[in-house]
């Protein structure tokens, strides 16, 4: 099993999981006091969708999760369940 991190959003930016701040949106947070660059490198006005996938070893999606809100997280525990139901499926001598 492999595990992908997206710190530089270049994966992101392949599949359209990246959200852009429009400059009027950024101007809004800055008036607020809330400052992206304090808290992210690289180009902090543009985030991740918060998303999470099972891959299977033929590249199909076995399992999507994804939300514009930042704060709709699925717990680690309901994707760990769905990837053992998977390999579950997966496993030789199993009749579908």
């Amino acid at each position: 099993m492999e595990i992908l991190s997206d710190p530089g959003n270049s994966v992101g930016e392949k599949y359209g999981l990246i959200y852009a701040f429009t400059e009027e949106l950024k101007q809004a947070y800055l008036q607020l006091g809330i400052n992206l660059e304090k808290y992210n490198s690289g180009d902090p006005w543009r985030l991740p969708l918060v998303s999470r996938y099972i891959i299977d070893r033929q590249g199909i999606i076995q399992y999507a999760v994804v939300s514009a809100d930042h704060t709709d997280r699925v717990e680690p525990e309901h994707t760990l369940k769905a990837l053992e139901a998977l390999e579950k499926e997966q496993k030789p001598g199993r009749s579908a």
